[in-house]
């Protein structure tokens, strides 16, 4: 599997100007991205100088911006252009790129209506997620005890700025010697880990949650279940409990950041393997569709 170098640089684009260090950046104490998590974003990967599913990403940005009433004025071809610009400046051949669109600058105060414009800003990087050990042994997983919120509150298939819930579970996580946090909905069910989604696998057969159970509907997810589907191997969108992980034969995630990562154990319960055939099969899948890419 690739994994992003260390050796370009962080850059970062803030509404028309580029900064060749993003330590640099900055945005306005009176953004409302900053105040009160009100903006969209999208993690992107870029393999060589093209970024991986852009079109996807960028689908995906429009959505969650329709969804809180979020004007988004550069067009496709712009925003891809500023995407593969960025990926250029870091000198990377393997990296990641932040997309955010915030609410822009305006008074104190939650109503948006004195934002007269939305901020765009763009941020090229290496990224390494997990140790190298992990990555080949498997994570660490345990449940958290916060739960996704409702799809009536604040809707996971929107990816806005509040990510309060995710950031608090990975705490929690750390703080018990795991690498990742799950979390489930309301009912119990299983939703997601805090920044990819879930796969198990028992007698050779993938699942992985619904949207509707809480989890955000990755492009990386549904990119592997592609491939899956295509090498013949069988997956299924059905709700899962708790009880489901634990006994699975293996279990992996899929995000942007993470591409395709084993999983060792959840709550203390090893798998019999890690990585397990069919989690090495979704690896190398992906491996080679991002080389054909």
């Amino acid at each position: 599997m690739s994994r992003a170098s260390h050796t370009g640089r962080s850059v970062a684009h803030v509404d028309g100007v580029w900064f060749d260090d993003a330590r640099d950046a900055t945005i306005g104490v009176l953004d409302h991205g900053l105040l009160y998590g009100d903006g969209v974003f999208e993690g992107i990967r870029f393999y060589g100088p093209e970024p991986f599913a852009l079109d996807a990403h960028l689908r995906r940005l429009r959505a969650s911006a329709r969804a809180l009433v979020l004007d988004v004025p550069w067009s496709d071809e712009e925003l891809g252009a500023l995407c593969r610009e960025t990926a250029r400046r870091t000198g990377l051949q393997d990296g990641y790129i932040r997309l955010v669109v915030t609410r822009g600058m305006g008074a104190l105060g939650v109503s948006p209506a004195s934002c007269e414009r939305p901020s765009l800003i763009l941020i090229g990087a290496p990224l390494a997620l997990y140790p190298a050990q992990a990555l080949e042994q498997g994570v660490d997983v345990v449940t958290s005890s916060l739960r996704r919120a409702a799809s009536d509150a604040l809707p996971p298939q929107v990816k806005s700025l509040n990510y309060l819930t995710n950031v608090l579970a990975s705490i929690e996580a750390r703080r018990q010697g795991a690498h990742e946090a799950l979390l489930l909905d309301a009912e119990g069910r299983v939703a997601e880990c805090t920044a990819d989604n879930l796969f198990v696998v028992h007698d050779g057969v993938a699942r992985t949650p619904p949207a509707t159970d809480g989890a955000l509907r990755g492009i990386t997810r549904d990119h592997v279940v592609g491939l899956l589907d295509a090498a013949g191997v069988p997956v299924i969108e059905a709700s899962l409990v708790l009880a489901d992980v634990w006994t699975a034969d293996e279990a992996f995630m899929t995000g942007t950041g993470a591409e395709v990562v084993a999983i060792r154990s959840v709550d203390g319960r090893p798998f019999p393997a890690a990585p397990g055939p069919l989690t090495r099969r979704a690896q190398e899948l992906f491996a080679a569709s991002v080389r054909a890419g």
